[in-house]
């Protein structure tokens, strides 16, 4: 179970007030979560956070509009705005180069940063991201997310019950082993101030960005880490995008499904090192 998020401290980039949270030490490595109501980094890491932080230097970040990172209208690309704001805190933190740790937003955050900024970062793992529409005879489902934050938000409004439903039926293949810390924190985050605002405007989230022009320029080696039973693109969209990276690689874990590294998250932690170690030599 999960215990309550670390205090962590406060960044400034490019005026944009951003919520960072670091443990241990060794090679600088990014953790971005997904973009769910109530997801931060640590929500969707905390399981696998010791684990991956053994000879590592982890530094949590919360997006701009997630949890206690300032939430500004996003006008134009929204992954383009994440992810000047994830280069600006890099600089801020005096980093020039990292490995990234990904989920769903978070990875299509890091997979453009890599394509725009090569230098800076080493390898990825990204895990449920949809950074480019499906190749034809790939499934992919790109309108669930926006349903299923409209369908939370809407009605009656947001309430815990409606959180574990959400994390039920999208984000764990087996709910059973789903923690009610993890609920209450997904929820108590779902509903601050601003981000009931951000459901009462969309609009200021920013506008979707198809990325089939940047992989190619991804150079770091890229695991797609993906869950078996993820209803937003399966493992053969994971095994697509893969075709379109330079050095990209596919595992897919079985008994999970968006939200793998919270639901299985040792062996998660352990595939995810083994990437990150590798020698750069081995492509």
């Amino acid at each position: 179970m999960p215990a309550d998020p670390p205090p962590g401290r406060d960044v400034e980039v490019g005026g944009v007030r951003l919520r960072v949270t670091e443990f241990g030490s060794g090679p600088p490595t990014v953790l971005l979560h997904g973009g769910g109501p109530g997801c931060t980094a640590w929500t969707d890491f905390a399981p696998a956070t010791a684990l991956l932080a053994e000879g590592r230097r982890l530094i949590l970040v919360d997006l701009p509009q997630y949890g206690a990172s300032a939430a500004p209208a996003i006008s134009g690309p929204a992954v383009s705005y994440h992810g000047e704001r994830v280069l600006g805190l890099l600089d801020a933190l005096g980093v020039d180069r990292a490995d990234f740790v990904c989920q769903s937003l978070g990875g299509a955050v890091a997979l453009a940063l890599a394509a725009r900024h090569p230098e800076r970062v080493r390898r990825l793992v990204v895990t449920g991201s949809q950074p480019v529409p499906p190749p034809c005879g790939v499934w992919s489902d790109t309108t669930l997310g926006p349903r299923a934050r409209a369908g939370y938000y809407g009605g009656e409004g947001p309430t815990s019950e409606k959180m574990r439903e959400l994390i039920a039926d999208l984000e764990w293949h087996d709910p059973s082993g789903l923690p009610e810390r993890t609920v209450m924190l997904r929820y108590e985050a779902s509903v601050t101030p601003s981000a009931l605002e951000l459901a009462t405007d969309p609009a200021r989230r920013g506008v979707p960005e198809d990325l089939t022009a940047d992989l190619p320029a991804v150079q770091a080696p890229v695991l797609l880490l993906w869950g078996e039973h993820d209803p937003f693109a399966g493992p053969a969209y994971a095994h697509a995008l893969a075709a379109r990276l330079p050095r990209g690689d596919v595992a897919v874990l079985g008994r999970t499904s968006h939200h793998p590294a919270e639901e299985r998250p040792a062996a998660y932690a352990a595939m995810a090192l083994a990437h990150l170690e590798r020698s750069s030599h081995v492509t």
